[in-house]
């Protein structure tokens, strides 16, 4: 059984919470602000985290068991969250630099 290496899950996950914004962005401008965005968030971000766990358990040869993904689901509502807010600050961040 391969040990799960969190040095290497800590940079995935990262790369899946920006995914999660670009996705994000642009479905909200393809739909035009009809779908709630924190839902649609949700979903990628889920989605996302899903299918990188279940790459990542392929590739490292570990049997997924219930509570990975129980794991990687709670790892896909932190994914969401900070895509959801973390957009938000950075681009109220952008809007203060710019008016200093």
């Amino acid at each position: 059984m391969e040990i799960i290496d969190f040095a290497t899950l800590l940079p995935i996950i990262g790369a899946i919470t920006v995914l999660t914004n670009i996705i994000v962005q642009v479905l909200k401008q393809v739909t035009k602000d009809k779908l709630p965005s924190n839902l649609v968030a949700l979903a990628v971000a889920m989605v996302l985290t899903l299918g990188a766990g279940a790459a990542y358990a392929q590739i490292k040869g570990i049997a997924i068991t219930w509570y990975l993904v129980v794991a990687a689901v709670v790892v896909g509502f932190m994914v969401a969250y900070a895509a959801m807010f973390g957009y938000d600050k950075l681009m109220q961040t952008i809007k203060e630099l710019r008016h200093e």
